[in-house]
């Protein structure tokens, strides 16, 4: 037999090591081309290590809980020989023909007490999410479409999960568990802004109805030409960009005693998942047209779900936009990611009795704040700036005659 190295994947400059999570497949057991065998943990994201072959796990090298670097041999496998291919082929037939039978059926609540329904209808992303957070199997529902259960579709068990565990455990007040890698980087990252910068918030109220009439007029020609819908967010994006232009030092960062600019407009986007918050990056967003901005947005949101985002994604930008309206935030604020200098929060729409040419009319508005390190950025040039963002969502004609 071949021995077939599974290796830690190629990791950036920025990511010195990860850690391995769990193992799927224990010693002696078959495993399937591009089946998932194990999980590691950076300090950015979760990684997938897919198995290169089919063939049998030899050995594991690196238990759970180890440490391990870019291009690390983890394990290996003994591929198989062309008697042992024809028995896993006859496997995998037999899966395909008993997911074809299910397919068949109108029963769309499947007894996932059977371990062949439990391996044949979640992907392997979300069987570990199930196995790791201990979801109650039999609670879930597929998708009507086609049996396949995505993340998204068993987050709700958790909570009724961990009122089951509550019930069970009335003796018990507290309980631990190791913090992730990531929440882990979350926590330094926070308390590196607190200690390292001196950080102050502005706050300002923009009228959304011109941009939601916009919307309005031409999201279903929009969607019916680019296949995605327009949102809010590459409005905000857009006029972040021309504000960045006017206030080049908010497009910059600190180094020592030296201030570097920022040639270029990389954008953080941040984006919430059951891990976490992170922030990939749009990038060169002044070449960017709204449709692109959309569709890379809700490229990054289906990946940080499918935990299949990638490391180089997330790495670099110089400015961040947040968004804790869609949690029904209505005024925050918001915590600048190092290096970068600022920070703009955006917040729930909310309809206010507003004074309009000495009138009360009812707008639907929304605060902004920006935070910013007063070290480099002075209170004028940020409450200026966050004017400019007003003023284009206010009028986004302002871009196409630049003022």
């Amino acid at each position: 037999m071949n021995i077939i190295n599974i290796l830690v994947p190629d990791l950036p400059d920025s990511v010195s090591d990860a850690v391995i999570v769990k193992w799927h497949k224990k010693s002696g057991e078959i495993v399937y081309c591009d089946e998932n065998i194990v999980d590691i943990e950076t300090d950015k994201i979760m990684l997938e290590i897919s198995a290169p072959c089919n063939g049998r796990l030899n050995v594991i090298l690196k238990e759970k809980g180890s440490i391990v670097k870019s291009n690390q041999i983890i394990g290996n496998i003994n591929k198989l020989n062309d008697t042992e291919k024809k028995k896993i082929n006859s496997v995998i037939e037999e899966k395909h023909i008993s997911i074809k039978k299910v397919e068949t059926s109108h029963n769309n609540h499947i007894n996932y007490n059977e371990n062949k329904f439990f391996n044949n209808f979640l992907t392997p992303s979300a069987r570990r999410f199930v196995k790791s957070n201990n979801i109650d199997k039999d609670a879930i529902t597929s998708s009507k479409l086609n049996y396949t259960l995505r993340k998204q579709d068993i987050e709700k068990n958790i909570q009724e999960k961990s009122k089951l565990h509550n019930i069970n455990n009335k003796s018990s007040h507290t309980y631990r568990v190791k913090m992730t890698r990531l929440r882990q980087k979350i926590a330094e990252r926070l308390l590196q802004t607190k200690n390292n910068t001196a950080m102050l918030t502005t706050f300002n109220e923009v009228n959304m109805q011109p941009i939601i009439s916009l919307r309005s007029k031409y999201n279903k020609s929009f969607e019916r030409k680019y296949n995605v819908r327009l949102g809010f967010m590459s409005f905000f994006v857009k006029a972040v960009v021309e504000a960045l232009k006017i206030f080049p030092e908010i497009n910059a960062t600190i180094d020592k005693t030296d201030i570097v600019f920022y040639k270029n407009f990389d954008i953080s986007i941040a984006v919430s998942t059951p891990r976490g918050l992170i922030t990939p990056v749009l990038r060169d967003v002044d070449k960017m047209s709204m449709a692109d901005i959309e569709k890379q947005i809700k490229e990054f949101c289906i990946k940080s779900l499918e935990n299949k985002i990638k490391l180089e994604e997330l790495i670099g930008g110089n400015f961040t936009i947040t968004n804790g309206g869609i949690f029904g935030s209505l005024m925050s604020t918001p915590i600048i990611n190092p290096p970068q200098t600022a920070i703009l929060g955006m917040h729930a729409i909310k309809d206010r009795p507003m004074a309009v040419d000495k009138e009360i009319k009812i707008l639907p508005m929304m605060y902004l704040a920006l935070s910013y390190d007063h070290r480099l950025i002075d209170g004028k040039e940020s409450v200026s700036f966050l004017n400019t963002i007003k003023n284009i969502l206010e009028d986004f004609n302002r871009i196409l005659i630049n003022i």
